[in-house]
C-alpha cells in the first residue's frame, strides 16, 4: 500500500504517530487504512486537554456513515493539544488523514512500546501478518 508515510509509526489499531524522533511530544491520528475502512466520518470526539492517558486507553470515538470506531492511544502521557479543525470538519480525517486531519498531541512518558515500522504496518494492512 503506497498510502502509508515511511516516517510515521503506527498501531495494530490504525492509529499513526508522528514525533517520536522529535522530542518528548507526539502527533496523533488514524491512518488512511482506517479512514477507507470507515468510509466518510461525520463525527469525531476527541480526549480533553489535559487528560492523563495510557497505551491502549480508549480515548475517543470516529463515526462514519458505516459505523462508530474508538480511538486509541497508542502512547501514554498528558494530551496537551486536540485539533479543533477535525472536530468542527470530521471529512478531514478523510481527505487529509496525515495532514491537516490529525487529532491530539501528547507529552510522552516513558517509552513508547508495541508501535509497528511503516514495513510491519504494510505487511498488516495488506494481510500478510
Amino acid at each position: 500500500m503506497s498510502n502509508i508515510p515511511d516516517d510515521l509509526s503506527y498501531t495494530k489499531e490504525h492509529e499513526w504517530v508522528a514525533g517520536l524522533d522529535d522530542g518528548l511530544t507526539v502527533t496523533v491520528g488514524i491512518t488512511a487504512f482506517a479512514a477507507d475502512s470507515l468510509g466518510d466520518v461525520v463525527f469525531v470526539q476527541l480526549p480533553e486537554v489535559g487528560a492523563a492517558v495510557e497505551a491502549g486507553d480508549s480515548v475517543g470515538e470516529v463515526e462514519s456513515t458505516k459505523s462508530v470506531n474508538e480511538i486509541y492511544a497508542p502512547v501514554g502521557g498528558e494530551v496537551v493539544e486536540v485539533n479543533q479543525a477535525i472536530v468542527d470538519d470530521p471529512s478531514l480525517a478523510n481527505s487529509d488523514p496525515y495532514g491537516e486531519g490529525w487529532m491530539f498531541r501528547v507529552r510522552i512518558e516513558g517509552d513508547p512500546e508495541n508501535l509497528l515500522s511503516p514495513e510491519e504496518y504494510t505487511a498488516l494492512t495488506s494481510g500478510e501478518s
